[in-house]
């Protein structure tokens, strides 16, 4: 978020028993594990990006790419964890191979350290096995079906190369390797994949794994997008499956924001385009809803008035994060009004810098929004893109394919898919990420910003290249990978400790107290602190409702209802636990689950005073005092639950 132009420059307990230090430890551990695998997301790596990539340690400042390829360094289970002969877009209106893909991983790169797979003879009897076992120093772990197969998992105590060449010379063994890893990967059907390098810079598969953008409702004030069949105006095929919300044409004066010039179609695709629909292109937020507000006629102009009305018209109507792929050189007044109004309303602003090779335009360079510069497929600015103060981040401008509209929306026709260059065509990436940020429960639009500007891959820390670039080159799978790490790191701690506190408490009241280190009360409290699922993304995708669900904490289930509604925090309160104590309390066996909740709450409450990424609605105070009124009251119930003995 800009500064003013003046001054911008380019937030111990202890436990009575050793089951309680078990579980003490296990959370530790726990914690560790996401924190050492969310850390390592945004690393450095070898990749294939262009002749202007090469492979930099993670500490460095020169042009690397990001460790979506390498599982080892993610943490996961047992690792530890020039010139472009293309349209450019209206002047008003201001690939490579996919990382990750298991062509470009080592064989090595999932091994898990220490343990093999020896499949033994079949005909090989326990006492055979064990003998084999005590042969090579080996503790055999059978599988599910080694009855059968007598296949079996070993830890060994040395070096795995050796033992694994002495078991494949032994008769008794028909095959021995490295156990390794596997996780489920979700790679989009969509054909044009494979040419949106755009997508792949910006690590949008790996984001994927973190948030599609569930429960966000994204504006994009433009040129209109085909988002309904109306009239003679038909809809994009490859918005099929994406929902668009009620919109305003401010052209015509209607709630039938239909594209007639085909910018704002290609823009809102890629912030949320059909994907994995066997079809056309992806979008980066696909599961985020989209907001057409025309404010740019056929020709792809309009006024700042308009656009201004039309910020506002956005921000009033749920709009939480707006998208302005357009711009001009007047700083108006007027329009940098709405954009502070719809910041106060808690929207995110992203608009693009402009093409005009200078100066940053307007409202790419108003207070407040966060301004993209356009780069290349070798991460170099654009030649067209505009530079200097104002730009925050810099996003994919060349080249960028996704859908737009034919015959002007109207009619019969195959809509194309051109690939088009411009800096508002990399404002909707930003725009896209940060739809995946409000995703995951970051309201706050100094606080999503502040995620962006981190997980941005430095290419030019110079004076200079911050002009150009502003934080870096925009990574969605870093930001998104960071702010999970924060969440898990933050509430597991807290939970830790407020569990502790609680324990205490208990028994000071009854000595006979229930002790919260079981798993009745453990499984709640990590459903409503961190989440049941929380480790999820480093092992399965949470592109898949269900498994989006079971990585949420309780608190955030309302995000997949909408953001707006979890501005308010009606699931983190202290309002579910009471009323589960009011109804459950006389059931001893449900108590450590009704305190397991409180503590998970209080913890989840916890860490939204200590992010600060939440923006509350009557403001900061007030949001801070409803946490902690309402964390003292979960600890008082948990307390509650587990010291009544009778």
């Amino acid at each position: 978020m800009h500064q003013p132009r003046l001054q911008r420059g380019s937030g111990t307990a202890t436990h009575p028993t050793g089951r309680a230090a078990l579980a003490t430890s296990l959370l530790a551990a726990t914690a560790l594990v996401a924190l050492s695998g969310a850390a390592r997301a945004d690393g450095a790596e070898e990749g294939r990006a262009g002749p202007a990539l090469a492979t930099h340690s993670p500490g460095m400042l020169e042009p690397r790419l990001p460790s979506y390829a390498d599982p080892a360094r993610h943490g996961y289970p047992g690792s530890g964890l020039g010139g472009f002969d293309l349209p450019y877009e209206p002047v008003a209106t201001a690939g490579e191979p996919l990382l990750g893909m298991s062509s470009e991983l080592e064989e090595t790169s999932y091994d898990i350290p220490g343990q093999i797979v020896v499949d033994a003879r079949d005909d090989l009897d326990d006492g055979a096995l064990a003998a084999l076992a005590n042969d090579f120093s080996l503790r055999l772990i059978p599988t599910a079906l080694a009855s059968e197969t007598r296949i079996q998992i070993a830890t060994i105590n040395g070096p795995v190369s050796a033992t694994l060449a002495r078991l494949a010379r032994d008769p008794r063994v028909e095959a021995a390797e490295p156990l390794a890893w596997v996780r489920a990967s979700f790679v989009a059907n969509d054909p044009l994949l494979k040419e949106q390098w755009h997508m792949a810079r910006v690590g949008a598969e790996r984001a994927w794994d973190f948030s599609t953008g569930r429960g966000v409702t994204v504006a994009v004030v433009d040129t209109g997008i085909a988002c309904e069949t109306h009239g003679p105006f038909v809809k994009a095929p490859d918005l099929a499956s994406t929902e668009c919300v009620e919109g305003w044409n401010f052209v015509t004066k209607t709630n039938h924001a239909n594209d007639d010039q085909g910018h704002g179609t290609h823009v809102a695709g890629t912030i949320a385009q059909s994907t994995n629909n066997g079809i056309g292109a992806v979008g980066l937020a696909f599961h985020a809803r989209l907001m057409p507000v025309k404010v740019l006629n056929e020709s792809g102009w309009g006024t700042t008035a308009d656009v201004a009305d039309g910020i506002r018209w956005a921000a009033e109507n749920g709009a939480h994060v707006i998208n302005l792929s357009l711009g001009g050189p007047r700083n108006s007044k007027v329009l940098q009004n709405a954009i502070d109004y719809a910041i106060q309303r808690g929207a995110v602003v992203v608009a693009a810098a402009g093409n005009t090779g200078g100066r940053v335009q307007f409202p790419g360079a108003s207070d407040g929004v966060i301004g993209v510069s356009a780069s290349d497929p070798n991460d170099k600015i654009a030649r067209f893109s505009s530079r200097g103060q104002g730009v925050d981040v810099a996003a994919p401008g060349v080249n960028v394919t996704q859908q737009t509209i034919c015959n002007r929306g109207r009619g019969d026709c195959e809509a194309p898919y051109p690939a088009y260059n411009g800096t508002s065509m990399a404002a909707p990436h930003v725009a896209g990420a940060a739809a995946l940020l409000v995703g995951l429960g970051v309201s706050d639009p100094r606080a999503v910003e502040d995620a962006i500007r981190a997980g941005a891959r430095v290419v030019d820390d110079s004076e200079s290249g911050k002009l150009l670039y502003g934080a870096g080159i925009l990574d969605a799978a870093s930001s998104v990978a960071r702010v999970t790490q924060s969440h898990i790191v933050v509430r597991m701690l807290a939970l830790l400790l407020l569990a502790g506190w609680v324990a205490r408490r208990a028994r000071k009241k009854d000595a006979n107290a229930t002790t919260p280190w079981q798993a009745s009360f453990l499984l709640p409290a990590l459903a409503a602190g961190p989440g049941l699922f929380f480790f999820a993304p480093w092992i399965l995708p949470r592109v898949d409702l269900a498994v989006d669900v079971l990585a949420r904490p309780i608190a955030d289930l309302d995000l997949l209802i909408g953001a707006s509604v979890h501005r308010w925090l009606p699931l983190a309160n202290a309002l579910i636990p009471l009323g589960l104590t009011t109804l459950f309390f006389g059931v001893k066996k449900l108590r450590p689950a009704i305190a397991g909740i409180a503590v998970g709450t209080a913890a989840y409450l916890t860490s939204v005073v200590v992010l600060g990424e939440v923006a509350g609605p009557l403001g900061r105070v007030a949001l801070v005092v409803w946490c902690a009124v309402n964390a003292a009251a979960c600890l008082w119930i948990a307390r509650t639950n587990l010291s009544a003995s009778r």
